[in-house]
Protein backbone atom coordinates (compact mmCIF):
# COMPACT_ATOMS: atom_id res chain seq x y z
CA UNK A 1 0.00 0.00 0.00
CA UNK A 2 1.38 3.41 -1.00
CA UNK A 3 1.70 6.24 1.51
CA UNK A 4 0.12 8.72 -0.94
CA UNK A 5 -2.43 7.51 -3.49
CA UNK A 6 -3.45 9.08 -6.84
CA UNK A 7 -6.22 11.19 -5.18
CA UNK A 8 -3.80 12.88 -2.74
CA UNK A 9 -4.86 10.87 0.30
CA UNK A 10 -2.49 9.57 2.97
CA UNK A 11 -2.83 5.79 3.33
CA UNK A 12 -6.02 6.06 1.24
CA UNK A 13 -7.99 7.66 4.10
CA UNK A 14 -7.10 11.36 4.74
CA UNK A 15 -6.68 14.10 2.12
CA UNK A 16 -3.30 15.78 2.52
CA UNK A 17 -4.80 19.30 2.02
CA UNK A 18 -7.39 18.69 4.76
CA UNK A 19 -4.65 17.45 7.07
CA UNK A 20 -2.53 20.58 6.40
CA UNK A 21 -5.49 22.91 7.06
CA UNK A 22 -6.30 21.06 10.28
CA UNK A 23 -2.71 21.36 11.50
CA UNK A 24 -2.65 25.11 10.80
CA UNK A 25 -5.92 25.62 12.73
CA UNK A 26 -4.57 23.55 15.63
CA UNK A 27 -1.31 25.58 15.74
CA UNK A 28 -3.19 28.90 15.71
CA UNK A 29 -5.48 27.75 18.54
CA UNK A 30 -2.48 26.55 20.55
CA UNK A 31 -0.67 29.86 20.01
CA UNK A 32 -3.69 31.85 21.19
CA UNK A 33 -4.10 29.88 24.40
CA UNK A 34 -0.49 29.09 25.24
CA UNK A 35 1.08 32.46 24.34
CA UNK A 36 -1.46 35.21 25.09
CA UNK A 37 -0.48 38.71 24.03
CA UNK A 38 -0.48 41.92 26.05
CA UNK A 39 -4.00 42.88 25.04
CA UNK A 40 -6.49 44.01 27.63
CA UNK A 41 -6.28 46.77 30.16
CA UNK A 42 -2.75 48.01 30.67
CA UNK A 43 -3.80 49.39 34.06
CA UNK A 44 -4.18 45.81 35.30
CA UNK A 45 -0.53 45.05 34.57
CA UNK A 46 1.68 44.58 37.60
CA UNK A 47 4.16 47.28 38.49
CA UNK A 48 2.30 50.13 36.76
CA UNK A 49 1.78 53.09 39.07
CA UNK A 50 -1.24 55.33 38.54
CA UNK A 51 -1.83 58.78 39.97
CA UNK A 52 -4.28 61.62 39.44
CA UNK A 53 -3.08 64.23 36.97
CA UNK A 54 -4.25 67.69 36.00
CA UNK A 55 -3.78 68.77 32.40
CA UNK A 56 -4.05 72.40 31.28
CA UNK A 57 -5.08 72.93 27.65
CA UNK A 58 -5.22 76.33 25.96
CA UNK A 59 -7.67 77.31 23.26
CA UNK A 60 -6.80 80.40 21.24
CA UNK A 61 -9.00 82.09 18.67
CA UNK A 62 -11.89 79.60 18.75
CA UNK A 63 -14.65 80.99 16.56
CA UNK A 64 -18.27 80.56 17.67
CA UNK A 65 -21.49 82.43 17.00
CA UNK A 66 -22.00 82.82 20.77
CA UNK A 67 -18.66 82.40 22.58
CA UNK A 68 -20.14 83.08 26.01
CA UNK A 69 -22.75 80.32 25.57
CA UNK A 70 -19.97 77.94 24.51
CA UNK A 71 -18.00 78.93 27.63
CA UNK A 72 -21.07 78.26 29.81
CA UNK A 73 -21.66 74.87 28.13
CA UNK A 74 -18.05 73.87 28.73
CA UNK A 75 -18.15 75.04 32.36
CA UNK A 76 -21.38 73.07 32.90
CA UNK A 77 -19.84 69.90 31.44
CA UNK A 78 -18.65 67.45 34.07
CA UNK A 79 -16.61 65.42 31.56
CA UNK A 80 -15.38 65.81 28.00
CA UNK A 81 -14.40 63.16 25.48
CA UNK A 82 -10.69 63.40 24.71
CA UNK A 83 -8.74 62.35 21.63
CA UNK A 84 -4.96 62.38 22.11
CA UNK A 85 -2.82 62.43 18.95
CA UNK A 86 -5.78 61.17 16.89
CA UNK A 87 -6.30 58.22 19.29
CA UNK A 88 -9.57 58.15 21.28
CA UNK A 89 -8.81 58.09 25.00
CA UNK A 90 -12.14 58.33 26.77
CA UNK A 91 -13.30 61.00 29.17
CA UNK A 92 -11.53 63.44 31.47
CA UNK A 93 -13.17 65.52 34.14
CA UNK A 94 -13.51 69.28 33.54
CA UNK A 95 -11.99 70.89 36.64
CA UNK A 96 -11.86 74.54 35.57
CA UNK A 97 -12.56 76.75 32.55
CA UNK A 98 -11.11 80.25 32.49
CA UNK A 99 -11.82 82.80 29.77
CA UNK A 100 -8.69 84.68 28.74
CA UNK A 101 -8.87 88.35 27.71
CA UNK A 102 -8.02 89.38 24.16
CA UNK A 103 -5.86 92.48 24.33
CA UNK A 104 -3.67 94.61 22.11
CA UNK A 105 -0.49 96.50 23.01
CA UNK A 106 -1.04 100.29 22.82
CA UNK A 107 2.05 102.53 22.84
CA UNK A 108 1.75 105.58 25.07
CA UNK A 109 3.19 109.09 24.45
CA UNK A 110 5.79 108.57 27.21
CA UNK A 111 7.15 105.46 25.38
CA UNK A 112 5.51 102.86 27.64
CA UNK A 113 3.13 100.20 26.39
CA UNK A 114 -0.27 99.43 27.91
CA UNK A 115 -2.46 96.38 27.23
CA UNK A 116 -6.00 97.41 26.26
CA UNK A 117 -8.99 95.27 25.21
CA UNK A 118 -8.90 94.59 21.47
CA UNK A 119 -11.60 96.80 19.86
CA UNK A 120 -12.00 94.81 16.62
CA UNK A 121 -15.68 93.82 16.19
CA UNK A 122 -14.90 90.40 14.67
CA UNK A 123 -13.45 89.36 18.03
CA UNK A 124 -16.98 89.27 19.41
CA UNK A 125 -17.13 85.83 17.76
CA UNK A 126 -13.85 84.42 19.11
CA UNK A 127 -12.77 83.18 22.50
CA UNK A 128 -9.51 82.26 24.20
CA UNK A 129 -9.65 80.00 27.24
CA UNK A 130 -7.62 77.84 29.58
CA UNK A 131 -9.21 74.49 30.43
CA UNK A 132 -8.03 72.31 33.31
CA UNK A 133 -8.86 68.61 32.93
CA UNK A 134 -8.34 65.85 35.48
CA UNK A 135 -8.10 62.08 35.49
CA UNK A 136 -5.95 59.09 36.44
CA UNK A 137 -2.84 58.40 34.40
CA UNK A 138 -0.17 55.75 34.38
CA UNK A 139 3.07 57.19 35.68
CA UNK A 140 6.10 55.92 33.78
CA UNK A 141 9.75 56.98 33.80
CA UNK A 142 8.86 59.07 30.72
CA UNK A 143 5.98 60.88 32.46
CA UNK A 144 2.21 60.46 32.62
CA UNK A 145 0.44 58.28 30.06
CA UNK A 146 -3.30 58.49 29.28
CA UNK A 147 -4.44 55.46 27.33
CA UNK A 148 -1.38 54.65 25.26
CA UNK A 149 -0.30 58.26 24.71
CA UNK A 150 2.25 60.28 26.65
CA UNK A 151 0.84 63.60 27.78
CA UNK A 152 3.33 66.45 27.89
CA UNK A 153 3.36 70.17 27.12
CA UNK A 154 2.65 70.51 23.40
CA UNK A 155 0.64 67.29 23.05
CA UNK A 156 -2.40 67.96 20.81
CA UNK A 157 -5.76 67.19 22.40
CA UNK A 158 -9.17 67.21 20.75
CA UNK A 159 -12.02 67.93 23.16
CA UNK A 160 -15.60 66.96 22.38
CA UNK A 161 -18.85 67.60 24.22
CA UNK A 162 -22.50 67.70 23.32
CA UNK A 163 -22.28 71.05 21.48
CA UNK A 164 -18.57 71.46 20.72
CA UNK A 165 -15.49 69.81 19.27
CA UNK A 166 -12.17 71.66 19.04
CA UNK A 167 -8.41 71.25 19.34
CA UNK A 168 -6.39 72.44 22.32
CA UNK A 169 -2.68 71.82 22.92
CA UNK A 170 -1.46 70.90 26.40
CA UNK A 171 0.28 73.82 28.16
CA UNK A 172 0.75 72.25 31.60
CA UNK A 173 0.77 68.84 33.30
CA UNK A 174 0.71 68.33 37.07
CA UNK A 175 1.00 64.91 38.72
CA UNK A 176 -0.92 64.96 41.99
CA UNK A 177 0.44 63.16 45.03
CA UNK A 178 -2.12 60.86 46.58
CA UNK A 179 -2.84 61.50 50.24
CA UNK A 180 -2.06 58.56 52.54
CA UNK A 181 -5.21 57.02 54.02
CA UNK A 182 -5.37 56.80 57.75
Amino acid sequence: MAILDSNGRLFGKVNILDLGAGLIILMVAAAIFLFPGTSGSSVAQLGVQTAPVEVDAMVRGLTASDPQALLRDLQASENVDVIIRNQPYGQLQVLNVQSLPRSVAVPQPDGSVVAEPDPRPELNYTIDMLITLGGDAQITSDGPVLGNSKVKVGTPLELEGQTFRFNAPVVGVRIQQEQPQG
